[in-house]
């Protein structure tokens, strides 16, 4: 059974590939301003000697150019944009090169370039709509290059060119996406507790941090609770490790199907998970938990033929009145749910009095 992800995870991982990606870009994009500045002051030695001093200069100046942008690359916050203003640049400096009238032949091979380039650095959706128009501008100045246009020899080669230029852009088009969905899977292993599909650890600590920072912005405030399976350790000694599995998958279903899109969830190991929950009052948090604890406690499992009931305990701290860093409220969430534990299991326990208006009947974003 495959337990849905939560929207929040889905943020995050988003957030994740989207890191992952920019770094990738960013490298790839540092090395190849610099390889590109390195090889416009050998152009522009050779152009000068060849009688095109003002080609000399533009070809120096955007050399000086790059070597900047490699060094800006390191930490600016605009990557696309230097990205576009690059290739944009690049693909523009290769049709006027195809269009000076000494040029060689060989010129035009950088039109195959174009695809290769926008796809490395723009992924395949924008690869593609960068490259496209280029690539055609490219092949028409190609054409009316050939000196026997018209003739079954410049068909030939035209021909040659274009079908190289498509397949250049096919090969470049199934390369991004496969790579892209190999990312996706790195990230999700990454970030994802491959038996619940919740959050793991790290993203659940990622989370509440980004939750902190959030609510410090805002002054809302969250409640953190920390859940764990009583007596879990016995399910596995009498049914087997197969059975808790089941368990803890038919858990983390419990969870997601019963949280509000605001909040958040994950397992932090073995039979323990996490939950973030946003703009809720202590009140309102208690009786969420108390439901869940219901739910769980109500609810039998049936692994082939056998049923299985289990009982979960939970400890709930609130920010910032119990702590405001998340190594404070873990500590405070988990001596409330290790007092729970003690007073017999199966119970919400909560860091503080629990006061409530009878007159309230809903938090915000969800009824309890």
């Amino acid at each position: 059974m495959n337990t849905p992800k939560h929207p929040d995870l889905g943020a995050a991982l988003e957030h994740s590939r989207s890191g992952l990606r920019d770094n990738h870009r960013r490298t790839l994009a540092r090395l190849l301003f610099f390889v590109t500045g390195s090889a416009l002051v050998v152009f522009a030695v050779l152009q000068f000697f060849n009688g095109f001093p003002w080609v000399s200069a533009i070809e120096l100046l955007a050399s000086g150019l790059l070597f900047f942008g490699a060094q800006r690359l390191k930490t600016t916050p605009h990557l696309q944009q230097w990205i576009y203003a690059y290739l944009v640049a690049l693909f523009s400096f290769f049709i006027v090169i195809m269009l000076l009238p000494d040029a060689s032949i060989a010129a035009f091979v950088w039109v195959l370039m174009m695809p290769v380039l926008a796809y490395l650095l723009l992924g395949k959706c924008e690869g593609m709509i960068l490259s496209v128009p280029f690539m055609v501008v490219g092949l028409v100045v190609y054409y009316f290059f050939l000196e026997t246009v018209g003739t079954a020899h410049g068909m030939i080669d035209l021909l040659n060119m274009v079908l190289c230029g498509v397949l250049m852009q096919v090969f470049m088009h199934m390369y991004e996406e496969r790579r892209e969905e190999a990312e996706q899977r790195l990230v999700d292993m990454a970030q994802t507790d491959a038996l619940t599909g919740l959050a793991n650890r790290a993203n659940f600590q990622s989370t509440l941090a980004r939750t902190i920072a959030e609510c410090e912005r805002n002054g809302s405030g969250f409640a953190l609770v920390v859940m764990d399976i009583d007596h879990f350790k016995l399910v596995n000694d009498t049914l087997g490790h197969d059975a808790g599995d089941h368990v803890l998958r038919n858990i983390g279903q419990c969870l997601t199907e019963r949280l509000r899109t605001t909040d958040s969830v994950g397992r932090l190991g073995g039979e323990e998970f996490g939950l973030i929950l946003r703009d809720v009052k202590p009140a309102d948090a208690f009786e969420l938990m108390d439901e869940l604890r219901e739910r769980i406690a109500g609810r039998e499992l049936h692994y082939g033929e056998a049923g299985i009931r289990v009982t979960a305990s939970f400890g709930i701290a609130q920010w910032p009145d119990h702590g405001q860093d998340a190594e404070t409220l873990f500590c405070v969430a988990d001596r409330c749910l290790y007092t729970g534990k003690r007073a017999g299991r199966n119970r919400v326990a909560p860091a503080g009095p629990v006061h409530r208006d009878r007159s309230e009947k809903t938090v915000a974003g969800g009824t309890v």
